[in-house]
């Protein structure tokens, strides 16, 4: 029986040997249609493992040219699987240069092999933060279901749960929020029984209820860099659904106002300007050096009927250090001479850009099909080209990396009805062409029914004690 064993182990190794060593007889001169598509990206330097899959393919080559001239082979049959530590030590030879991909495929159409033309991927030196929280959710109209908040590691493809609605009734648990990239502030919503506003303050946890007032429940939270301060806006919010549209759904408004809320405190912090009848403000967010709060505001209009005469401008008023507003709000992006409706400021860590989604109407681009990436230099005013980040399709929820070198953001390019996650790289004058969310499995990409939703950097992980959790909510 040994003998037979070891003859089986013998021959399954040549066998291996052989398929790593064949060679295509078919050369293209053009790269191969991989998915996700990584030719030309720009990656950091400590980013998971590019497996990527290719259609139709019964058996995949894959070699992997680090500058020094080295080559890494790989194979597989529908799909290519990078070993952690081959990857680790192809970037570390990369880093700050090029590496070339040539990949040769068999399958029914080319049973000698063909292999296609090699393809770069540029290893920056720029490091990526190694953990992003997100909300992993069904289409909104489905109903809750299953849903949580999960975060996933991107060196690697460690991914965890931070809280799913099986652990609090079954309700909506969303708009997650951390202080300057760290999980010793963080805070989400609680939605349904026994729901209310989580927040965990340094090791502290505890669950609010924070309302500006009985119809309005506090929403899209943003923390101030300091962790003391967190803005809200308070939206009375209503859906409808299309019955001829390219846009199945319009999620809107029919009132919201700003306020702050003092976390020591627990005090509400309203200012009378942002709190009354004759504008809609909504998606607040700070600088990142606390100075400056940032929001959208629109003028009413009648909804759902002139859901198409919605147009919202980003605008900034000075924060002070004891929570209160400045004099002034100055508007950075009028939607009444700019056009469509700008929403979702995000700001570069520097202080430099503002990042945002644009539709040409609303207040929840997600479910727009034109709503692309804008970018906005608030040193000039001038907006910068984002060509590269946009597609046909829904391009909506953005972050910027700690050290302002990468952007992720949500986008239904891949199948127009489930947000996926991309990242792209910053240079300080353009962004680079936007790569997809690694997975271990390529096909996770396609075979996860669930949308992403609300993508954060984090510094390090989140670690919130399930049973002091679990008590919030008995």
């Amino acid at each position: 029986m040994k003998v037979i064993m070891t003859c089986m182990a013998v021959v399954l190794l040549l066998l291996v040997t052989a398929c790593g060593k064949k060679t295509a007889k078919e050369h293209a001169d053009v790269y191969p249609s991989i998915f996700p598509d990584y030719t030309e990206v720009t990656i950091p330097v400590n980013i998971a493992p590019l497996n990527f899959m290719v259609k139709d393919a019964q058996s995949i080559k894959v070699g992997i040219k680090v500058p020094n001239g080295e080559l890494y082979w790989f194979t597989g049959k529908t799909s290519i699987s990078i070993p952690q530590r081959k990857w680790t030590e192809i970037l570390r030879q990369s880093r700050g240069q090029t590496v070339e991909v040539e990949v040769s495929v068999w399958n029914d159409m080319h049973r000698e092999g063909i292999q296609y033309k090699r393809f770069p991927v540029y290893v920056s030196n720029d490091e990526i933060d190694p953990w992003i929280a997100y909300r992993l959710i069904p289409p909104g109209y489905e109903g809750y279901r299953y849903m949580g908040i999960f975060e996933r590691n991107l060196t690697s493809f460690e991914v965890q749960p931070i809280i799913v609605n099986s652990q609090i009734h079954m309700g909506c648990v969303n708009c997650h929020s951390f202080a300057d990239y760290s999980p010793s502030h963080f805070m989400f919503h609680a939605r349904g029984e026994g729901g209310g506003t989580i927040l965990y303050d340094n090791g502290r946890l505890e669950k609010s209820t924070i309302k500006r007032d009985v119809a309005k429940g506090a929403s899209y939270g943003y923390w101030h860099p300091s962790g003391k301060y967190i803005a809200f806006s308070a939206n009375a919010t209503r859906q409808n659904f299309y019955g001829h549209s390219r846009d199945k759904l319009e999620v809107y408004d029919i009132e919201s106002d700003l306020f702050v809320y003092d976390v020591g405190q627990k005090e509400i912090i309203a200012d009378s300007r942002l709190n009354d009848s004759l504008n809609w403000e909504t998606f607040p967010s700070f600088s990142p050096d606390g100075k400056t709060l940032y929001f959208c505001t629109a003028k009413p209009v009648k909804m759902p009927m002139e859901y198409d005469k919605l147009h919202y401008s980003i605008v900034k008023i000075n924060f002070n250090s004891d929570g209160s507003l400045g004099e002034t709000i100055d508007t950075l992006y009028n939607a009444n001479t700019q056009g469509g409706s700008a929403l979702l400021p995000r700001i570069s860590p520097d202080g430099r850009y503002l990042l945002f989604t644009w539709a040409e109407c609303g207040a929840f681009h997600i479910h727009h099909k034109e709503a692309d990436l804008k970018l906005l230099d608030l040193n000039t005013n001038q907006l910068i080209p984002t060509d590269e980040l946009n597609s046909r399709d829904v391009e909506s929820y953005h972050s910027w990396a700690s050290n302002g070198k990468w952007i992720i953001f949500s986008s239904k390019r891949v199948d127009t009805r489930y947000t996926r996650l991309f990242m792209a790289h910053w240079d300080g004058s353009k962004f680079g062409k936007p790569f997809m969310l690694p997975q271990k499995e390529p096909d996770d990409n396609v075979q996860l029914l669930y949308s992403y939703n609300i993508p954060e950097f984090l510094k390090e992980p989140v670690r919130l004690n399930k049973d002091a959790l679990a008590k919030q909510f008995e």
